[in-house]
């Protein structure tokens, strides 16, 4: 018995430790492995723009009653990478009460929603609610320009790092000097502002359709005369004078908002929609587009003023009653997406240019806002330092 005893105590003791040992080694190298995984997971989920990206589905958004545009917006920011780099870096509220009314921390939410389920569209309620408290109507139609304006303020007010601030006006802000001259003597004033878009014309000041895209840039930036009741006061002549009153491009953001004056007053006050066809294109060099007079900028600025459209946010229906989508080509497969709310699929080049519009079809898609991103970006520009 004794010896059987012995037998099998020096028998069980070569078995068991190498099993401890073993399993040892193996969960440590299952932490080793599931650590590289996280930080490798962590550092992709840093450069691209979450779900859609890593599994090839683009995330809708569901519509809480007439929220499209709100939807559309949302879609075009959280699909900006640049953007979203900025997001990540907020300074979280520390009270429930500041969290919940935080724009910033709300979209930041939204976006890690987004990104870490399982469905084909998340709601943003909390997102709408929060918007609520900044005297954003719930249940109504939107400007997609006013909106998009709305937003961006909301954004900029509520990011408490100064840093974060300037990327932001950095990404999106424009720059221009503003030209007043006297027609009857030197006297001149000059004076430097910054745009969130450039609200382009789609009509020309006798009402004729300007045919492309790039007609509406040189037609915004062409100088105007200031004449009849128009007439501005000359601090040198002493008197209500003729001014020519004209914009020069200075700089140029990383992301570059167009806003297609689609929608017009007429004399009877009723909004019209104007959807006669205006072509815009996938690439734009802005250097090809305006005229050295409609410029002021130095070589290295305009060097940077190659552009290619990011994202088309379309509108369908008339002027009082309507519907948004976003078309927003994917920065990480460059394949185009169509955003109709929860609704997402892929769509090609031919689809995004059915939003050019065609005359006497109100109820058609027509781009309203088109956002352009720059092919090679600089890095961000010293002068927006005390701009907005």
């Amino acid at each position: 018995m004794g010896q059987t005893s012995g037998h099998q105590e020096r028998s069980e003791k070569p078995e068991v430790a190498p099993s401890k040992v073993m399993e040892a080694e193996i969960e440590v190298q299952n932490k080793k492995e599931e650590t590289k995984e996280v930080k490798a997971k962590n550092q992709k989920l840093i450069s691209v723009f979450g779900l859609a990206d890593l599994k090839n589905e683009a995330i809708g958004l569901y519509n809480l009653g007439q929220s499209c545009c709100l939807n559309s917006l949302l879609q075009v920011f959280l699909m900006n990478i640049h953007f979203t780099r900025i997001l990540r870096r907020i300074t979280v509220p520390p009270s429930p009460a500041q969290r919940r009314s935080n724009v910033p921390y709300q979209m930041l939410l939204l976006l890690e929603k987004m990104q870490s389920g399982k469905c084909k569209a998340v709601g943003p309620t909390e997102l709408a609610c929060c918007l609520s408290e900044h005297r954003v109507e719930l249940f109504v139609q939107h400007d997609a320009a006013q909106l998009f304006l709305t937003l961006w303020n909301l954004l900029k007010k509520q990011m408490k790092k100064p840093e974060l601030v300037k990327e932001l006006r950095d990404l999106y802000t424009i720059c221009i000097q503003e030209h007043v001259a006297c027609q009857k003597c030197s006297f001149e004033v000059k004076s430097k502002s910054t745009m969130l878009t450039l609200p382009l014309p789609v009509l020309d000041a006798n009402s004729h359709r300007l045919k492309t895209l790039e007609d509406c840039l040189q037609y915004f930036f062409h100088p105007e005369e200031l004449t009849g009741q128009n007439m501005c006061f000359c601090q040198q002549c002493g008197r209500k004078t003729p001014f020519l009153q004209s914009m020069k491009l200075v700089h140029l953001p990383q992301t570059l908002t167009l806003h297609l004056k689609r929608f017009c007053f007429e004399r009877s006050s009723r909004t019209h929609k104007l959807s006669h066809s205006l072509p815009f294109p996938q690439e734009l060099d802005l250097r090809q587009v305006l005229a050295e007079s409609q410029c002021q900028a130095d070589d290295n600025e305009k060097a940077t003023w190659h552009y290619e459209l990011f994202a088309v946010v379309a509108h369908s229906g008339s002027a009082s009653c309507g519907h948004y989508c976003a078309y927003i080509r994917s920065l990480t497969d460059c394949k185009w997406y169509c955003f109709n709310d929860s609704e997402v699929c892929q769509v090609s080049w031919d689809d995004v240019k059915c939003t050019y519009g065609r005359s006497n079809l109100y109820w058609r898609e027509t781009a309203y806002l088109l956002f352009y991103m720059k092919k090679h970006p600089q890095q961000p520009w010293p002068g927006l330092s005390g701009c907005l």
